[in-house]
Parts: structure tokens; C-alpha cells; sequence
């Protein structure tokens, strides 16, 4: 995926409103480079960010981070500028 999401995609504006942060399974990026994406853009510790890459391997996806709007979507085009797939929910 290499859209940018824009909060006008979303209909619910609602500040408190959380949203999720989907990191889909991909076949050309490694567990180490997902895993330092994680850890430097969604600020997870390491483990949580191993846990999210054999989640996102094993299941074929995985929710990486959860907040408003606001928060989500300079995250989640800086993951898509990374090469990873991700998608907001």
C-alpha cells in the first residue's frame, strides 16, 4: 500500500476516537528491518517489536499501535515510506 491516509478519509472525527495501526505480512522486508521500524516509529520496546513481527508473519497481520487519528496517521505514512504495508482502522 503506498497511499497516504489523510484524516478527511476517516468519517468518525472524534478527538478520544481510537484507531488502529495494521502492519500487514509482506515477503521482501526482513524481521530485523521490520523490527527496528517498530521500535523507532511506533516506540516499542524490543520484545514488544519481535512479538509484533512474528505476529504479523504467523497471522498475516498484526495491530502495531492504537491512538486518535491525529497521532496515527504521520506514523503510519512514515511506516509506508519505509516499505512497510500497513493500513489505518
Amino acid at each position: 500500500m503506498t497511499e497516504k491516509y489523510q484524516p478527511k478519509d476517516f468519517e468518525q472525527t472524534n478527538e478520544t476516537a481510537l484507531f488502529k495501526i495494521i502492519l500487514y505480512n509482506d515477503d521482501f522486508n526482513t524481521f530485523d528491518y521490520v523490527i527496528e521500524m517498530l521500535m523507532r516509529y511506533c516506540n516499542h520496546t524490543l520484545t514488544q517489536a519481535e512479538q509484533c513481527a512474528l505476529l504479523t508473519h504467523y497471522k498475516g497481520k498484526s495491530i502495531v499501535k492504537k491512538g486518535s487519528i491525529d497521532i496515527l496517521v504521520p506514523i503510519a505514512n512514515t511506516l509506508l515510506d519505509k516499505g512497510l504495508s500497513v493500513e489505518i482502522i
